[in-house]
């Protein structure tokens, strides 16, 4: 994933060159990557950065006319509607050196960066407000280590490679570690929003350039004030989700967020390449449903297939998954994996509606999962209570703030980084504009027919397209039997996949002939991993979970973790929750850590 790395401090001026380089080889998963380092002892700085060829930040270094700042950038900024200059990072450092924090201020986007202030003998270390540009420190008395990894850290620091166990316990309850920690002993992440400055030995300020309460207390809007607000944001900010001279694409589905985006877009016919991804069963629903979208709008539309070459890929893919997110996304991105680097041969930038439902229509899915506790050695499970704490305090106060400031950065994530490895992503529903009115949403606010009706008055024909789940403009809504049937393949398709009781598995297996879930797999999700489970990845299953190393981890329980790896194979129930999670968990164990053992030395 693109990045920076570094050193401040003594161990910066000690460590030979190969420390810099072995960090970024950790972040250099692919070849069409760029990178460089540069060092200042009399800064006590050591940096470096890794960046995809031709993007928006692939400038770096970037100096100022005067010679006396200089900026690494990694990530994207957007314009505002009254921002002019160039389009890129060329003009980045002289802008800091004439406003300093008022320049990080107006930055629009995900990013991380360092600045070299040669004028005050300062190094600054920033992120954007939501920690989207995600930065992870380790602090000792000789030296402030960072990197947008956690693995770079894990390479060179030996006191870094091993898990913290609260953090572990939330990664498996929520699939997320919470707060501005890491699955990492000792590594932390920087908050959102930060401008760490560093002067004189160990003397770091610590501080930020934003707060989220600046959003959390505008004034709340009319409902006609806040659509008309939402409007007109949208229709500004759009065109520059677009820009640049590679052509986006756009990731089409059957939802609102994408269509949103076409719909106030309003590009020319056969201008915007879409495109959709698709199973190995039948057409899903985004795939029916986008192309009529494309066609309607008269744009160039395909589909990436998810098919069965994807099993044999499978194990390396779920180890490079979790690789290259640090353990935050399970093995089922593998999918996500497989599919974005088709898209890739589409466009290097993927527009998509990622984070629509969940800043317009307050989405929380930042929740506590459905998982078996007596899998977990009962020491280990009993810090599940207090992970259950931690997420409860957290989830007071603002829920729009808590979507934009916790949810994406702790959970969001980890889908962000692993798409990033391959592609350029960008969202218009984090802008800071669109997001800054989503906090002044007013309580009574509808936000699905908001959604909808921003859709009809931009381009009523697709307004008249219904959504993977019947939802139309609210003036031609679907008739009671039509939304009954709408809703029921869902349901159906769910049960009969991921979300298959264990009663149901049972009867299942008995009908095994009559093969009831290819009624219903496929129609709209492209992925069905319970049913791989049992099938095409059955056999790794095994060779990975029931291997002696995996079954000897201190956190499960052997005899039980057995019991449901056969339950589920044999297909008398459905772990594919804790599966995942187990898969992931000793991946991180040995693709991260172990790997790690034996590394180059930070000095």
């Amino acid at each position: 994933m693109p990045g920076i790395v570094g050193i401040i401090g003594a161990s910066a001026s000690a460590s030979k060159p190969h420390v810099i380089e072995a960090m970024l080889g950790c972040m250099r998963h692919e070849n069409f990557y760029n990178s460089g380092i540069i060092r200042r002892e009399n800064l006590g700085v050591a940096t470096g950065w890794t960046c995809h060829q031709n993007s928006f930040c692939d400038r770096n270094p970037v100096w100022s006319r005067s010679g006396k700042v200089c900026l690494i950038f990694t990530g994207e900024h957007y314009k505002t509607r009254n921002e002019t200059g160039e389009d890129d990072t060329s003009r980045f450092a002289d802008s800091y050196e004439e406003r300093g924090e008022d320049f990080l201020r107006s930055l629009n986007g995900w990013f991380s960066g360092v600045i070299l202030d040669l004028r005050t003998e300062e190094v600054v270390l920033f992120n954007d407000r939501y920690g989207l540009g995600r930065i992870y420190y380790h602090q000792t008395d000789d030296g402030f280590y960072f990197a947008s990894e956690a693995k770079s850290l894990l390479k060179i620091l030996p006191g870094t490679r091993s898990l913290d166990m609260n953090s572990f316990a939330e990664f498996f309850c929520f699939g997320s570690v919470l707060q501005n920690r890491s699955l990492f002993s000792n590594v932390s992440l920087l908050p959102g929003g930060s401008m760490w400055s560093f002067g004189a030995p160990n003397n770091i300020k610590r501080e930020k350039y934003f707060d989220p309460g600046t959003w959390e207390n505008q004034p709340q809007l009319s409902e006609s004030e806040y659509y008309q607000k939402i409007h007109d944001t949208f229709d500004a900010i759009l065109p520059g989700y677009f820009r640049g001279e590679v052509p986006a694409a756009l990731s089409l589905t059957g939802g609102l967020d994408s269509r949103m985006i076409i719909a106030c877009l309003n590009p020319a016919p056969d201008t915007l390449p879409c495109f959709s991804f698709g199973g190995m069963y039948r057409q899903c629903a985004d795939v029916v449903i986008a192309e009529k979208i494309a066609r309607a709008t008269q744009q160039h539309y395909q589909v990436i297939s998810v098919d069965e070459t994807f099993f044999a890929e499978f194990p390396r893919l779920a180890e490079e998954t979790v690789y290259f997110t640090d353990g935050t996304m399970d093995v089922s991105g593998s999918v996500e994996l497989f599919a974005n680097r088709m898209a890739r041969e589409i466009s290097p930038i993927r527009v998509t509606g990622n984070y629509g439902s969940e800043i317009l229509r307050g989405n929380v899915v930042l929740k506590p999962s459905r998982l078996s506790r007596s899998i977990f050695n009962p020491d280990f499970s009993n810090q599940f209570d207090r992970a259950l704490g931690t997420y409860e305090s957290e989830r007071q106060g603002d829920r729009t703030s808590f979507i934009a400031f916790k949810q994406v950065p702790w959970h969001h994530y980890a889908r962000l980084a692993l798409e990033q490895s391959q592609l350029t992503i960008r969202s218009p529903f984090l802008d800071n504009e669109l997001v800054a009115v989503a906090c002044q949403a007013p309580s009574s606010c509808q936000n699905k027919e908001l959604c909808t009706r921003l859709v009809a008055d931009c381009n009523p024909m697709l307004a008249d397209i219904p959504t993977e789940r019947g939802l139309k403009w609210l003036g031609r809504a679907p008739g009671k039997f039509r939304t009954f049937c709408e809703e029921l393949m869902p349901r159906a398709e769910y049960l009969f996949d991921y979300g298959m009781p264990h009663w149901l598995a049972k009867v299942n297996r008995l009908l095994a002939p009559l093969h009831l879930e290819q009624l219903f797999l496929g129609r709209q999700k492209f992925y069905h991993f319970r049913k791989w489970y049992q099938g095409q990845l059955g056999a790794y299953l095994k060779d990975v979970l029931l291997d002696n190393r995996s079954l000897s981890r201190p956190y499960l329980d052997r005899r039980r973790v057995e019991h449901m790896v056969k339950r589920h194979v044999d297909g008398t129930a459905n772990y594919t929750v804790e599966i995942h999670k187990l898969l992931t968990a000793e991946l991180i164990q040995r693709s991260l850590l172990e790997k790690a053992n034996g590394s180059v030395s930070s000095v």
